[in-house]
């Protein structure tokens, strides 16, 4: 399992170019930041408050004054910039976040996101996923491409929503796929399968891109 969401961090971060500010999301997300092609030096956004976040802090060495939008003890760079709430959502809200990286429970082919609340189950909420899906200039969903074999990626999200036709992209062990007027088309698609493969995993019709390519990992 590890493995697969290594995969699916190492494709997201080739999404990312010198400079961009981004915010990840927490768990699989947050590996992102780990596979940053050489030379790539992105400013990671943490929505609790401060920019130059680099990385989870060492065990022992916890700074319990720094901590990510997820709870999780971090390290930030010389550079970084602490602020207030109402000053890291104006960034957001003001579409100064390049790229956000998130996970989803469901995604559908217009673009729809649920990813914060399973009715009648005790989850972690959205944190700031509302905000950072309708300001950030892109927005990749981050995924295993089911959950126990049942559909993620669906013609409707069954789900409360999150936001509406908000998804720009979705990357999964599977493939990686943009999401159109037209509905979801499957650009990449992971040596390890087949079309039919991913087509039986998607609960809605993909369309096959003309320029179809094998999904990249290094």
């Amino acid at each position: 399992m590890a493995d697969l969401k290594a995969r699916i961090a190492k494709r997201a971060a080739k999404e990312f170019k010198d400079g961009d500010v981004a915010n990840l999301g927490i768990g699989l997300p947050t590996m992102v930041a780990d596979y940053l092609p050489e030379g790539v030096h992105i400013m990671l956004h943490s929505e609790n408050g401060f920019t130059g976040l680099s990385g989870a802090a060492e065990k022992g060495k916890e700074d319990v004054d720094v901590i990510n939008s997820g709870g999780g003890y971090v390290t930030y760079i010389p550079s970084g910039n602490f602020f207030g709430s109402e000053e890291s959502f104006s960034i957001i809200r003001g579409g100064h976040v390049d790229a956000t990286v998130l996970g989803a429970m469901e995604v559908d082919e217009h673009g729809n996101l649920a990813n914060w609340i399973v009715p009648g189950k005790m989850v972690a909420g959205m944190g700031g996923a509302m905000d950072l899906v309708v300001g950030a200039k892109k927005v990749i969903i981050a995924m295993l491409h089911t959950q126990k074999g049942a559909h993620k990626i669906l013609k409707e999200c069954t789900l409360p929503y999150t936001a509406l036709k908000v998804v720009d992209m979705i990357i999964t062990e599977m493939g990686v796929m943009q999401v159109t007027d037209k509905g979801i088309m499957l650009t990449e698609l992971h040596p390890d399968y087949t079309l039919d493969d991913i087509k039986a995993a998607t609960g809605c019709e993909l369309i096959i891109s003309a320029d179809l390519k094998a999904m990249e990992e290094e």
